[in-house]
């Protein structure tokens, strides 16, 4: 009985040794490509097998199912059904840049549908294919056993293509991942001989010959500054977009053409994809979604409705659906059967080191079967020279062996020499068979000596390489299939990229209904209602909520949906969801006229401040606009350009008109300068621009109110104690508005009555003049008076 020895062993031991052992097979037998050939091990196999089996480019085709066979049974011990995959890829025009295989039948569309049974494909090695095969049975390049020891099969194919970069490849290994795109055969050669005559180029010269990837399915690549960081490190993220074209349908509509899309997308779930979202709402004004692709090319056509904004559309299928994609490029590949990230460069150097490899082996092989002749040629030479020694010698030879061993040492020729001696037909002694010898020979002396400066000038080498590539280039070399766009600001589509931009006038009332219309004529409020603002921009603005907390609510215009006619608009709080505690001071709209002014605010404890409008560009729904002390509101923002006059009303009935260039602009996250200097308990109540108004109007909660000339406020310094406005200190200030005389006024008590009142109704006195009752109240009170919209309807 055999005695067992058995061993523990840690089982984290264990596995960490099994994992390894797997990644690594998996790393290099399966998922990776080799810099050299750019194949993964069963690509190179399906190749090898195709050509040992006779299918090249000009023989027939034979059934797939036999070349999938081949490369089972001797090469690639694996599934099949990954094999006959594999070679599919290999074959379809949409998959591969160029292709390797030829195939013949049904071998899938673009629309996802699955190549025949391999039965009912035929193949054949695609003229390229001879290309990476080219010189294999010179001993150019490694054969190692194959799975069961029984054959020989290359360890790599001596490509004469750049097929890495030529074809990309992507794959999935332990840990790691590959996704090398595609390129134009043209640009790579044209970089890789540039780089073979200066070695010093970097790779932004090279990229004057690359610009970037080049698809098998055409479209757009937006941007290259991605395209640029990917070649400098070997990792990146590109912008791919479908190509599209714009035809009339008649006098008022268009369609969008799609025809080439986004590598590796299936056309058929695009086209799917596209429906969904105009079922969704994300895309309209669309009629009708159809295919009408055929042998001659792709076309997706998409009828539009009558007047339809194209560029609009075009933009929201580029945000909403695969039309345009992201491409992510990590140039993984490996380098003596170790996984390296790579740069352009170096990728292109690999191959070029690859190069030299294989044609100094080539160049050793014809270098040693071309001596091997001449050594033959001089011994048969020799014996034609000799010829009646020759005979003699063979006539006195009991034997063969005999005969060429008495030759060996009578002649002074070798062996093989010798051999081949006995074997000379007697026609090669006519006179014009011996000259073809001593031709011969001349030949093989200049074709020696030519191979022997191949192996020893490193010039020479470079330009048989060079000769070799341009063949390559010339013979299978074709135009760029693929657009770059290079401006960057392309590539990410923002909203207003998706939106029709036009006119727009909106009005808020004083019941917070907001209305959004093209036509100012349609403004009005309901009933009992009171328009309080009126702004005018377009559908790709922001309306800016300004609330006591110093908070800023924004809101799209786009959002508002337009009303027509009669239509009052939809309450305020169908958009905004303001906190409890926030109360609306102010509205403004952001136009990119706002942006290059001011936006001003003004506080209770009588601070302002300025900031420049672009500084309120955002995309949430909510900023700070200033820091508020503790106990501190804001009471107004307006929009300003550096000119106005601003004026200041408190509570306690003081007034100071400054101009505003006495304050510096800030960001939104500061306090402001000081306005006034208030009394104590005094607080800034009104913030005014002084601009076409003709008068101050000074209004107190029992319904008192007087006009005053605008001229009776001075310009003051700003940060002053400023001007009385009241004749009696005890009157309780509601508001000090500026106004012209055609201005109308809306009072607001606290039991919820809106009178309506002209300025010009208001009696006019002195700055400190004597306060004229206005409205009669009773037990009810004066809460906040509005200065009206000169257009204001009711019903």
């Amino acid at each position: 009985m055999i005695e067992q020895e058995i061993t523990s062993v840690p089982i984290e031991e264990k596995m960490k040794e099994s994992y390894l052992n797997y990644s690594l097979s998996v790393i290099i037998s399966r998922a990776l490509p080799d810099v050299r050939d750019g194949l993964k091990p069963v690509h190179r196999r399906i190749l090898y097998a195709t050509k040992k089996l006779g299918l090249i480019p000009n023989k027939p085709h034979k059934k797939s199912a036999r070349i999938v066979g081949e490369v089972l049974g001797k090469y690639h011990p694996h599934g099949d059904a990954a094999v006959y995959d594999a070679m599919v890829r290999m074959a379809q025009y949409f998959s591969q840049r160029y292709k390797l295989i030829d195939g013949h039948g049904n071998f899938g569309s673009i629309d996802g549908d699955s190549a025949a049974a391999m039965r009912y494909t035929e193949a054949r090695l695609a003229p390229l294919s001879e290309e990476l095969l080219a010189d294999i049975e010179k001993e150019t390049i490694n054969f190692v056993d194959n799975f069961d020891g029984s054959l020989q099969e290359p360890t790599v194919l001596p490509s004469r293509v750049p097929n890495l970069l030529v074809n990309g490849s992507s794959g999935i290994a332990v840990g790691m991942s590959t996704d090398i795109p595609p390129h134009n055969l043209k640009e790579v050669i044209s970089a890789l001989i540039q780089l073979l005559e200066d070695q010093d180029l970097t790779i932004e010269d090279l990229m004057e010959y690359i610009p970037g990837p080049d698809f098998p399915t055409g479209g757009k690549i937006i941007g290259n500054d991605e395209i640029k960081k990917a070649y400098r490190t070997g990792k990146g993220r590109i912008t791919l977009r479908g190509k599209t074209k714009i035809e009339k349908r008649s006098r008022n509509c268009e369609r969008i053409v799609i025809t080439e899309i986004p590598y590796q997308l299936n056309k058929a779930k695009l086209i799917e994809e596209i429906a969904n979202t105009i079922k969704k709402g994300k895309v309209d004004n669309v009629t009708n979604v159809r295919d009408e692709s055929d042998q001659d090319g792709l076309r997706i056509v998409i009828e539009l409705k009558s007047k339809a904004n194209t560029e609009i559309i075009l933009n929201r299928l580029y945000k909403y659906t695969s039309l345009q994609t992201t491409q992510r490029i990590n140039m993984l590949a490996l380098v003596d059967q170790q996984p390296e990230v790579m740069d352009l460069k170096t990728i292109l150097q690999h191959f070029l080191d690859f190069r030299r490899e294989v044609v100094t082996r080539r160049t050793e092989f014809e270098l040693q079967k071309s001596k091997d002749r001449q050594h033959i040629l001089l011994g048969l030479k020799e014996a034609i020279d000799n010829l009646d020694k020759v005979i003699s010698i063979i006539r006195n030879s009991q034997k063969p062996s005999t005969a060429k061993k008495n030759l060996q040492d009578k002649l002074n020729v070798s062996k093989k020499q010798a051999a081949a001696i006995l074997d000379m037909k007697l026609q090669r002694l006519v006179s014009l068979e011996r000259k073809k010898i001593t031709e011969e020979l001349t030949e093989l002396k200049e074709k020696i000596e030519a191979l022997n400066s191949i192996l020893n000038e490193k010039e020479v080498m470079d330009d048989l390489i060079k000769k070799e590539l341009i063949e390559i280039k010339e013979e299978y070399g074709d135009e760029r299939k693929t657009e770059i766009i290079t401006d960057e600001s392309k590539a990410e589509l923002d909203e207003s990229d998706l939106i029709k931009n036009e006119d727009i006038v909106l009005s808020f009332s004083y019941n917070k209904y907001l209305k959004r219309t093209t036509d100012i004529e349609n403004i009005r409020a309901g009933k009992g209602d009171y328009i309080t603002d009126i702004m005018t921009g377009t559908t790709r603005d922001d309306l800016l909520f300004f609330t006591n907390t110093g908070q800023v609510h924004i809101l799209k215009t786009h959002k508002i949906p337009e009303h027509h006619g009669l239509s009052t608009g939809d309450p305020l709080s169908d958009y905004l969801k303001l906190p409890l505690d926030e109360e609306i001071v102010d509205i403004l709209i952001l136009t990119d006229e706002t942006k290059e002014k001011y936006i001003t605010i003004a506080t209770e404890e009588g601070l302002i401040k300025k900031t420049v409008g672009k500084e309120y560009e955002t995309t949430v729904s909510s900023i700070k606009a200033i820091n508020l002390n503790e106990e501190d509101e804001v009471i107004g923002a307006k929009v300003t350009d550096g000119q106005q006059n601003l004026l200041l009303g408190t509570k306690g009935g003081q007034t100071i008109h400054f101009s505003e260039d006495s304050i510096s602009d800030t960001g939104r996250n500061t306090k402001g300068s000081k306005g006034i200097d208030l009394a104590e308990n005094d607080k800034v109540i009104s913030f005014n621009l002084t601009a076409n108004s003709n008068y101050v109007i000074t209004a107190t909660a029992d319904g008192r109110a007087t006009r005053t000339d605008i001229n009776a406020y001075q310009i003051q310094n700003r940060n002053g104690k400023g001007l009385k406005t009241l004749t009696n200190d005890s009157y309780e200030v509601i508001d000090i508005i500026t106004a012209s005389k055609e201005d109308k006024l809306l009072f607001v008590t606290e039991e919820g009555q809106l009178e309506e009142a002209p300025v010009s109704e208001i009696t006019e006195t002195e700055r400190v003049g004597r306060m004229y009752t206005q409205f009669k109240l009773d037990d009810d009170k004066i809460k906040e008076v509005i200065r009206l919209p000169q257009l204001n309807k009711t019903e």
